[in-house]
């Protein structure tokens, strides 16, 4: 073992079983989280390994017989840290998750950043006076502060931009000029590893200007981003991540955090790969921050909107056989997933069968809709992925859109020129009857029109998702 990596072997046989049991506990947590019905579960078992992991570290860890230091600033900063975030899980509302999960996210890139920017002059003064800059641990430093200063730059645009506070930034060749600055960061990268100097603080400078190089490509990788690519990029800044973390855990050798960090990358980078398989979109596109969303110009309104009143929605409804609701990001910003459920289950009362069309971007993060309908206790078999249930839409009596609208846009398959184009969505043209609730016309995320409206088969039902589903519900009741 080289001077480097046996300085951060700290560990005492008790830290090391603690850590693995830790670990075993983080994979238990992971899969338990695969199924709503054990996610809670899971996600107080992950919670537990973390502790244990924490704790095991103050109080085992040692370092040439030493325990740690600080051990009062530490505490302060987990107390602090605690009553944070534990303030702000509690007030956030369910239409600010997205920005909610962006920003921890961000956090937790910008921790590992640091942490490979305070290394990074212990770790290399030792290095240069024996084996030189070319070492395992120093490319974990180095892809360590690149990728999680890349998620937290990244994560703060994303932030910004689902609070509504940034706009988008397009330009036309941003692909190559992304790639650039990939390319120089590598560069830099191989530059200092291999770089010869006397003194560990000759290459501060180049660490420095990697962290803002890094900083500039999070900020231009995430700023074209646009329409329903938003849960696609921070799948993908999540993974950024999880990596950075686990770049962490290969540096001081510590199971728990290398394991969590390769759980945390490993599966943001398959959410990634499905996401955008699902969005016909490619990896490499995604990673260099070409994205489809949110450029075109307003067309002109081609056909007519036709109206449908409440009653003879409540009419059509309590006398289908099959309806398949698909909710969007509009759903959540009414807060009307309780409502909403309380009309499906007093359909099914009446012999209706009611299923939920899920579209896996639909909304603004990973899952937004099963999270969403989860939480109003909609039994997980009625949530149908939309590959699954596009088949069954023609002998579907009505497909009621509740605040989705990319989704559900024909332009995905019929417009080459439209910036979805390409996207699987949900079919609802397809179905015999089509009713999309609104608060009025206005386009979606993407910014582009939708053809749906004007389908002789749709019926506009404007108003706020809450007040017009519980006045459906009262006129079902009533009939």
């Amino acid at each position: 073992m080289t001077s480097a990596a046996a300085s951060f072997s700290y560990g005492t046989p008790i830290l090391e079983i603690t850590y693995i049991i830790a670990s075993v506990l983080f994979v238990i947590g992971l899969k338990m989280l695969s199924h709503p019905l054990t996610a809670r579960r899971g996600n107080i078992m992950a919670a537990i390994g973390m502790c244990l992991a924490i704790a095991a570290t103050i109080i085992f860890h040692r370092k040439d017989g030493e325990p740690i230091g600080n051990i009062p600033l530490i505490l302060l900063a987990i107390v602090v840290g605690t009553a944070i975030g534990w303030i702000i899980a509690k007030r956030v509302k369910m239409t600010a998750m997205p920005q909610l999960v962006s920003f921890f996210n961000g956090m937790g890139g910008a921790a590992a950043a640091l942490i490979s920017m305070m290394e990074f002059p212990h770790v290399s003064a030792d290095l240069i006076e024996r084996t030189g800059m070319a070492n395992g641990h120093v490319l974990a430093i180095l892809l360590g502060l690149l990728i999680g200063t890349v998620s937290w730059a990244g994560s703060m645009i994303a932030f910004g931009k689902l609070d509504g506070w940034i706009g988008d930034l397009r330009v036309k060749e941003m692909k190559y000029v992304n790639l650039t600055i990939l390319a120089v960061m590598l560069g830099l990268i191989v530059f200092i590893m291999t770089r010869e100097v006397e003194a560990s603080r000759e290459l501060m400078p180049f660490i420095y200007l990697l962290f803002g190089i890094a900083v500039i490509y999070g900020v231009l990788f995430v700023m074209p981003i646009g329409g329903a690519d938003m849960p696609v990029v921070i799948s993908l800044l999540n993974s950024f991540t999880g990596v950075a973390a686990a770049m962490g855990g290969f540096l001081y050798n510590n199971q728990a955090m290398l394991t969590g960090g390769i759980l945390v990358g490993s599966a943001g980078t398959i959410l990634t790969v499905l996401m955008c398989k699902a969005m016909n979109r490619s990896l490499l596109n995604v990673i260099i921050g070409v994205f489809g969303g949110g450029g075109a110009a307003a067309g002109s309104t081609a056909g007519t909107v036709r109206e449908i009143s409440l009653s003879d929605a409540a009419v059509l409804l309590a006398y289908s056989k099959k309806i398949v609701i698909v909710p969007g990001y509009g759903l959540a910003v009414a807060q009307a997933q309780h409502i909403c459920h309380e009309l499906d289950k007093l359909l099914d009362e009446k012999g209706v069968e009611v299923r939920y069309a899920i579209h896996p971007v639909a909304g603004r993060m990973p899952g937004h809709m099963n999270v969403l309908l989860a939480e109003a206790d909609v039994p997980y078999e009625q949530l149908i992925e939309s590959e699954e249930i596009n088949p069954d839409l023609p002998n579907t009596d009505v497909v009621m859109v509740i605040g989705a609208n990319d989704v559900v846009n024909p332009a995905a398959e019929d417009d080459p020129s439209s910036p979805i184009y390409g996207m699987p969505i949900v079919r609802a043209r397809d179905a015999k009857n089509i009713i999309v609730m609104k608060r009025g016309m206005g386009k979606g995320y993407a910014a582009i029109e939708n053809m749906l409206f004007f389908n002789p088969k749709t019926r506009m039902l404007f108003g706020d998702a809450k007040q017009t589903l519980q006045n459906l519900v009262s006129e079902i009741k009533n009939l």
